[in-house]
């Protein structure tokens, strides 16, 4: 693991290599923001937020000049790009990789069978960042609004698709300690699936109505409305049959419960939500509200989107998934405006 590069260096994978060569680690960071690549060249990567101010001098790479990494094969990659770049991000890197290389998605959704249809299935292993908010706020420059995970929360989370403990994984691990706290998991798409139902209960939503990701929280319309989400989304993963890893400290039958209208869950799930907002500044945006302030393509399809369809093919309605998706996509053509009004729509 000695010579390490990230495609995509946004917001997570930008902070975590920069955070990553902070340490003394050999990290490139390769991103097609020609800005951005030219900026950390110049000023190196500037860190801060939540873990205060800095700059880091890392090494950064344009895609055009990719080629360059055949004199030293790459150890280890990861793949931090949008979920739709993620075929041709698996391509660039797959030549430049060592006879033992490995790739490593680090992104949203589950992409990891993308990924190893493209590199292979023994050199895919899958990588969590959860609650771990970020956002490139202007060229070679990234703020991070979580607090750190530390004692208090796993941040990073890296799995074997076999579910097996490896020497590798252990050793990819250790190195997202430079970063924050991180653990191998034997359930790799459980904790897939875990993440997603918690992207999918912010993401969309935060992009629709405009709203930071706290101020989402303490407004109690939309703070049922991610109650609500999240209960979809563990309903088709269980139909799905995957196990379910607690979602931000509650297990899922405690969701589905406060869904339901169950009084003492309702009370303990607003409680938890509302505890975890003291961990986050309140300038936190999710990945889907910041690429529409941007004017980009967002996830949304490979997001709540995706939950809708799972639930489709089983025969698991996500109602509320499928109005997100649409509202999004009708903010994406310009027909709508963020607005807290559309809580009412769903």
């Amino acid at each position: 693991m000695k010579r390490i590069v990230f495609v995509g260096a946004g917001a997570v994978g930008g902070y975590v290599g920069a955070a990553m060569a902070a340490k003394g680690h050999d990290v490139t960071l390769i991103d097609p923001w020609p800005e951005h690549i030219e900026r950390i060249k110049r000023e190196g990567m500037r860190l801060s937020g939540s873990e205060g101010d800095r700059v880091i001098q890392v090494k950064a790479m344009h895609i055009t000049d990719v080629q360059q990494l055949a004199a030293h094969p790459v150890d280890l990659a990861f793949i931090c790009m949008k979920l739709y770049d993620t075929p041709w991000a698996s391509a660039l890197i797959k030549p430049y990789l060592a006879p033992s290389g490995v790739v490593v998605t680090m992104q949203n959704g589950l992409v990891e069978q993308t990924v190893a249809q493209i590199v292979g299935w023994g050199r895919t292993l899958g990588g969590i960042a959860s609650m771990f908010a970020v956002e490139a706020v202007a060229p070679g420059h990234i703020v991070r609004t979580q607090m750190p995970g530390g004692d208090v929360y796993t941040t990073f989370r890296v799995g074997e698709m076999s579910g097996l403990v490896t020497e590798r994984a252990l050793a990819i691990a250790q190195l997202l300690r430079a970063v924050d706290s991180a653990k191998v998991t034997e359930n790799l798409f459980g904790e897939r699936w875990s993440k997603l139902v918690a992207n999918t209960m912010t993401s969309g939503l935060c992009g629709i109505l405009g709203m930071s990701l706290n101020e989402m929280v303490e407004w109690a319309p939309s703070r049922r409305a991610q109650i609500r989400l999240g209960a979809e989304a563990i309903r088709v993963a269980q139909a799905l049959a995957f196990k379910l890893e607690p979602i931000r400290g509650l297990v899922a039958e405690q969701w589905l419960a406060a869904a339901r209208g169950d009084e003492a869950a309702l009370a303990e799930v607003e409680a938890t939500m509302l505890k975890y907002n003291k961990r986050r500044t309140g300038e936190g945006r999710s990945g889907t509200a910041q690429d529409i302030a941007k004017g980009r393509r967002t996830e949304i399809d490979h997001m709540n989107g995706y939950v809708a369809a799972q639930g489709e093919a089983v025969g698991i309605q996500a109602p509320t998934h499928a109005a997100v998706t649409a509202l999004v996509k009708r903010i994406e053509r310009g027909e709508l405006a963020p607005s807290r009004t559309l809580v009412e729509v769903l």
